[in-house]
């Protein structure tokens, strides 16, 4: 089983490409950045169970964060974790998604989700009530322009005929699409247009694993989340047949994320010892 770090690239913490570069040395096999292009200063939304720490609006932008990390590596995986599709026009994210996955020689993975915030959403022109169709489509779309040379696709929130788009993605057929979520409906969108499912740690996960491997008639991987740092735990996901685990770090100077490491690393150790 492998193991990464969950990170959010804020502009007053440890950059983008140092904690990639820092990483890699401390022998983790991916990093995560997280995505939110803003906060709305009068949210509506309620963040689970406390207010919503500051790091929500710092962050630098994601594809900006992961090229930084895939300049400052060599076998890193960069992954998003996740990219709020729907509050991007499918047709620029296509063009980013493949050329950080180009210049880094085939090292992106592609998390994609609804997200939480609907105000959020709304900003950006999206309504939450459909986020799920536009999802679904917008990620539909990019899967089109990425390994077609002429690309068309016609759907009811997203429409283009016969585009050029270079350069295409390093991976065949192109980076694998990780879906995130843990509602009900989550398993469906995995099965409809996902490579991979990455949900957060909770409650039930192993239950809903399960329920993944009897639904799919392809092979389909499971990335954790927000995993404690906890050996038996991470042999649970092993049995489970999860391929890799990962914590999100704080963000911050590098002695704050140098102790983050360190901890994971302990619980590492303890779990392989070897």
């Amino acid at each position: 089983m492998e193991f990464g770090v969950g990170y959010f690239p804020t502009f007053d913490g440890m950059k983008p490409g140092e904690v990639a570069r820092l990483a890699e040395e401390r022998g983790a096999d991916a990093i995560y950045f997280a995505e939110h292009t803003h906060i709305p200063a009068t949210e509506t939304d309620r963040f689970p169970g406390q207010p919503i720490p500051n790091k929500y609006w710092k962050t630098y932008d994601l594809f900006v964060s992961l090229t930084a990390a895939a300049a400052a590596t060599t076998r890193l995986r960069v992954c998003s974790g996740i990219c709020l599709v729907i509050e991007r026009d499918p047709i620029t994210t296509a063009k980013e998604v493949a050329s950080v996955d180009h210049l880094s020689g085939g090292r992106l993975e592609f998390g994609v989700g609804a997200g939480w915030n609907r105000t959020e959403m709304r900003n950006h022109g999206t309504d939450p009530r459909v986020r799920m169709r536009v999802l679904k489509e917008r990620v539909e779309a990019m899967k089109t322009i990425w390994t077609q040379d002429e690309a068309s696709y016609a759907g009811r929130y997203v429409n283009f005929e016969r585009i050029w788009s270079w350069p295409k993605p390093a991976q065949k057929p192109h980076p694998p699409v990780l879906v995130g979520g843990t509602g009900p409906t989550v398993l469906d969108r995995v099965l409809s247009f996902g490579d991979a499912w990455f949900p957060n740690y909770h409650d039930g996960i192993l239950d809903r694993i399960a329920e993944l491997r009897a639904r799919a008639e392809r092979p389909i991987e499971v990335q954790v989340m927000s995993v404690p740092a906890d050996p038996k735990i991470f042999e649970q996901l092993r049995d489970a047949g999860v391929r890799r685990v990962a914590r999100w770090f704080p963000s911050g100077p590098r002695s704050r994320v140098e102790q983050a490491f360190d901890k994971w690393e302990a619980a590492i150790t303890e779990y392989n010892p070897e």
